[in-house]
């Protein structure tokens, strides 16, 4: 089976919490590396920070700590899971995740809190002010596979040389829709343009996209050859230098916003 299809299929039999953590284990297994023992925060982190905050943890964020709180690449590579002992209120909102140059927060309203599952708003903070919060995904559970794909785009070393990122144009992303796998995962806001159109995710032969409101493409490869590949049937100003160094960085990037395989196909 092509890890095209593996990933779609996977990420098919999502449907509650614990599939939703079965597919992070398998993913982190498949695409980086197996989650271990020392990935996950110890009960009593959690517990000193219901103590701290007054309240209790939903069973979807509580699980999330224990399996892979500490797992750097897959929680905190360009926005940041907080610490259990990081979590805090904001108005009527538990904040647990942050844009790493702090222009966004990711939480669950208070008024939530006692369901396992519940739903995620985000905020983007603003010089000028702080806009209202809005729904991000219907469910912690699916926050959490959102923030583990969107990770991985960013958790691979410099010199490994398989992930890239550019600007869409209506002819690339024609090809990306009609050539590649649309996975099952729902639309959902980008922070820096929550008017616009959504995120969407794709799959192609050892290939996972992310399209960013139709104005950015991310990609993540198993192997650099595969990314060579993807970059020659897509040629145009991709972002990283063959060093791997950005040529500008992604907080510049998310505010500009307002031919071995078959799916393959150069687009001029």
């Amino acid at each position: 089976m092509s890890a095209k299809h593996a990933i779609t299929e996977a990420m098919a039999t999502i449907d509650d919490a614990e599939s939703a953590a079965r597919f992070i284990e398998w993913f982190a297994e498949h695409w980086l590396s197996p989650l271990g023992e020392g990935d996950g925060c110890p009960a009593e982190e959690i517990t000193a920070a219901e103590h701290r905050l007054g309240l209790q943890l939903p069973n979807t964020l509580t699980s999330c700590y224990r399996l892979l709180g500490r797992r750097r690449d897959l929680t905190s590579r360009q926005d940041r899971l907080l610490r259990p002992d990081q979590l805090r209120l904001d108005e009527d909102v538990l904040v647990f995740r942050v844009e790493n140059q702090h222009c966004a927060i990711w939480g669950i309203r208070v008024s939530q809190l006692a369901q396992p599952d519940p739903p995620v708003v985000f905020r983007e903070l603003t010089r000028d002010g702080r806009t209202p919060w809005r729904p991000f995904l219907e469910c912690l559970s699916l926050a959490a596979v959102e923030m583990v794909l969107s990770e991985a785009l960013l958790s691979a070393e410099p010199d490994d040389d398989v992930s890239d990122n550019r600007e869409l144009n209506e002819e690339i992303l024609h090809g990306i829709e009609e050539h590649f796998e649309r996975l099952p995962f729902p639309d959902y806001p980008l922070w820096a343009d929550p008017d616009g159109p959504p995120v969407r995710w794709f799959a192609g032969t050892d290939l996972i996209l992310r399209d960013d409101a139709r104005q950015w493409l991310w990609v993540r490869s198993r192997t650099t050859a595969q990314l060579g590949t993807f970059r020659a049937a897509f040629p145009g100003d991709w972002i990283m230098h063959p060093d791997g160094h950005p040529q500008e960085s992604l907080l510049d990037i998310h505010r500009g916003i307002n031919l071995s395989c078959p799916e393959f196909r150069r687009v001029r």
